[in-house]
């Protein structure tokens, strides 16, 4: 958990800086979290040279984006080449025999740090949710050392680091043997969680499609009981890749009932935006318990015969 890392001062954050380069080393394997840019400069420049030790991962849609600019040793692994479509339902995540060579293929390794980013701005720009998407992804299949680069790309450009448009290749890389699946939620947790009051689902989507009022969904509204927190409470007005501080979300959280003695499930349209709540939660938030509910809305609709109970308005 990572959610102390809101709480270091430039002083301390520029002295761990200079320390790990001074030492040439990475981070301590085993977290989950975000870096600031400068930080994560440092991580790469102490990391130049070596493929052994650091993947850099660029995670946006765009492929023409990484082609005009991306931090520098990032590989390009388009977040959605992690999900297809299953039984005419769009946007499920890929089963392992399928996931397990693409990450072995963008470098992905049990004894690497991950470093993870996408663009970021202001809405509707929602990049910063390929990042945790695929930080969930990778969570799920075991690896435990994964940091998202905190305000993405403005952030980066705003303190003047470099980018470059020479590709890198990652060496092949090495799954765990463990797998992580815990962290997934299906529709048998969300039709138990419906009349269990120790656990809480929350939408992650916008809130006019939470209550019905969308061109998107052909059956409308959200699941009986979920409560709604749109993923942007979470970050920066003027950034949409960067996060906002826990002491500032936490009343806007408790508020909802989101409370850390209780389950949360988290879930969204295609489980983008609920991997971001569910990153927040528990990596930055420090919950116990938090899981995602992968199958998400586009599921939930279309299931036996389209008869699952919906809700429209205003309240769960």
């Amino acid at each position: 958990m990572n959610h102390h890392r809101f709480a270091k001062s430039s002083k301390v954050s520029t002295h761990l800086i200079i320390v790990t380069l001074l030492a040439g080393m990475l981070p301590a394997s085993g977290e989950i979290g975000i870096l600031s840019p400068t930080e994560a400069s440092a991580l790469i420049e102490s990391a130049a040279g070596s493929n052994q030790d650091l993947v850099v991962i660029d995670t946006r849609g765009g492929y023409k984006d990484y082609f005009r600019g991306h931090l520098p040793m990032a590989h390009h692994l388009e977040f959605d080449t992690l999900r297809g479509t299953q039984d005419g339902i769009p946007v499920q995540y890929l089963p392992p025999r399928l996931t397990v060579p693409l990450l072995k293929r963008a470098g992905v390794h049990r004894r690497r740090t991950h470093l993870l980013y996408a663009t970021g701005s202001t809405l509707p720009n929602d990049e910063i949710l390929s990042a945790t998407m695929v930080a969930y992804v990778l969570e799920k299949y075991g690896i435990d050392d994964i940091m998202i680069v905190d305000g993405g790309l403005k952030s980066w450009a705003e303190e003047g680091l470099p980018v470059e448009q020479a590709y890198h290749g990652n060496p092949s890389g090495s799954l765990p043997s463990r797998r992580n699946f815990g962290i997934a939620s299906d529709i048998g947790d969300i039709k138990a969680a419906m009349s269990d009051e120790s656990v809480v689902i929350v939408d992650a989507r916008p809130f006019n499609e939470y209550t019905g009022d969308d061109d998107v969904w052909f059956r409308k509204g959200h699941i009986p009981t979920a409560v709604s927190f749109p993923w942007f409470q979470l970050m920066a007005d003027d950034n949409t890749h960067k996060f906002r501080p826990v002491d500032e979300v936490r009343p806007m959280l408790e508020e909802k009932g989101i409370t850390t003695d209780r389950k949360i499930i988290c879930y969204c349209g295609t489980s983008r935006e609920g991997s971001l709540l569910r990153f927040y939660l528990r990596h930055l938030a420090g919950y116990p318990n938090v899981t995602l509910y992968e199958g998400a809305w586009k599921e939930y609709v279309w299931l036996e015969d389209q008869s699952l109970p919906t809700r429209t308005g205003p309240n769960p």
